[in-house]
């Protein structure tokens, strides 16, 4: 009998689930293992959490000198600073420079960082400081101290790499969802479109809204996923590159598009750039859609989706 097969697991620090449709649970399972197994090997090339992955030698030559990686990562921070340039550095994988004694988004930070400080830390924020050399395939940061990271990004990088892996062993339909970004493709054992849900960013765990559908990605990100409440204010772990201070004024973005990457890219600047900004940003764009709900619990979208079909 046709149906879905999953399987989660933590990868690249978060939770990743994989579900595949077949009528083999024997053949289900051997796709979900190179889904995994894909993910798994961008987790070692793109991790800072170990002194030999190539993310973490380009950190550790800031400055000094220019460091050889894989076509794939070069590829990668090449669309990167791309996005950096269209959203005006408001995504930047520079943000590692940022010294995570600044913001600590647990329970023990009482009190606002001072706002010189938090200047002062984002100055090595600059993805114009980036140097690529395509010829060489180098990289370098040209400033002792910058750091790059690729937590905005990666999960949806990963999450396109799984699914083309689990396609081309067979797939006809399925789901990666890393961490609440998700790209599905085909559909439903029973023909219709995946039902998805948009979280709702005053219930987390309930969507306010969901929307069938298929060969599409779609990323959230929202201040209810990490916060501290300082003097009765929420501040979102989201922090603006040009002032080193959590983003104000909305409450989630939710992108639709083909791509998981670039969904999971986009979602935080556009919180960054505020709902005007970025609502004229993703007007200007092809195939991507938009859901802005702001601190007012008001609902935006973009001129290419429609709510009235979509709640």
């Amino acid at each position: 009998m046709t149906q879905v097969y999953s399987k989660g697991l933590k990868l690249m620090g978060n939770h990743f689930e994989f579900s595949v449709v077949s009528d083999s649970e024997a053949f289900a399972i051997r796709c979900i293992d190179e889904g995994i197994a894909e993910v798994s090997r961008i987790e070692k090339l793109l991790t800072t959490f170990d002194d030999t992955s190539q993310t973490n030698q380009i950190n550790a030559h800031a400055g000094i000198m220019p460091v050889k990686v894989d076509k794939e990562v070069f590829d990668l921070i090449e669309r990167s600073i791309r996005i950096s340039s269209i959203t005006q550095g408001a995504f930047d994988i520079t943000y590692g420079s940022i010294d995570k004694s600044l913001w600590n988004f647990d329970r023990s930070m009482k009190a606002l960082p001072d706002l010189q400080t938090a200047k002062a830390m984002v100055r090595l924020i600059d993805f114009r400081k980036v140097i690529l050399d395509r010829q060489h395939q180098t990289v370098f940061l040209a400033e002792k101290g910058m750091r790059i990271g690729f937590g905005g990004i990666g999960k949806g990088y990963a999450a396109d790499q799984a699914k083309h892996i689990m396609r081309a062993a067979g797939v006809t339909s399925g789901i990666v969802n890393a961490a609440g970004d998700l790209t599905v493709w085909g559909h439903q054992p029973h023909g219709s479109k995946w039902t998805v849900g948009i979280a709702d960013p005053n219930t987390k765990n309930l969507p306010f809204a969901s929307v069938q559908l298929s060969d599409t990605s779609i990323a959230t990100s929202g201040t209810y996923e990490k916060y501290v409440l300082i003097d009765g204010v929420k501040y979102s772990h989201t922090i603006d590159p040009q002032t080193g201070y959590p983003v104000r004024g909305i409450k989630s973005v939710t992108v639709l598009c083909a791509s998981a990457e670039l969904a999971d890219a986009m979602a935080t600047p556009i919180m960054v750039m505020g709902v005007k900004a970025g609502l004229h940003l993703i007007n200007q764009l092809r195939d991507i859609a938009c859901i802005i709900i702001d601190d007012n619990d008001v609902i935006y979208s973009s001129k290419n989706i429609s709510l009235q079909k979509t709640l």
